[in-house]
């Protein structure tokens, strides 16, 4: 088509407007990830948290591992999906124990004051619990150090999980 065909036909504004609202979308991807906004990180559509994965796993298996449909159970307002119904009957018996620490949010962060949603993949099993982070680096430098993070995300957390929505 010519030029003058494509713009009589409307085509050129249609990919004009379909090039907008794709770049609309790439520039919030990223904001919409930072900005979770529940006390316990969970999938905004699916309400799953840890996307899925089982929290047992980090500590049987040492992995991330996901969880099945068939075994989820509700936990402080968020889904969470085990491999197996051990798993699952683990975590009901202490969630306390099993759910990443800070809500599944980037220790690193709360220690600076803010909430990041935690990778489920970026993981460090310390002290018993679980920890998640929201870069491959926070993971490294925290596993290499840990008492130089915890004080200072314990003291600020009750602060910042206060001002998350329940």
């Amino acid at each position: 088509m010519t030029v003058q065909r494509q713009e009589g036909n409307g085509f050129g504004r249609q990919i004009a407007l379909i090039a907008l609202v794709a770049a609309i979308g790439i520039g919030l991807a990223p904001a919409a990830r930072s900005t979770t906004t529940e006390r316990v990180v969970a999938a905004r559509f699916s309400g799953l948290a840890i996307d899925g994965f089982d929290p047992v796993a980090y500590f049987v298996q040492n992995q991330a591992v996901l969880g099945l449909p068939d075994y989820e159970a509700l936990e402080a307002g968020a889904v969470w999906r085990f491999h197996n119904e051990g798993n699952r009957a683990s975590f009901l018996a202490h969630p306390e124990v099993y759910a990443p620490q800070f809500g599944g949010y980037d220790p690193i962060d709360v220690a600076r004051g803010v909430t990041f949603a935690g990778n489920p993949n970026f993981f460090v099993v310390f002290g018993q619990r679980l920890y998640l982070f929201g870069l491959e680096a926070h993971r490294d430098a925290f596993a290499a150090d840990p008492e130089h993070f915890l004080p200072e995300a314990r003291a600020r957390w009750p602060q910042l999980e206060q001002s998350l929505p329940q």
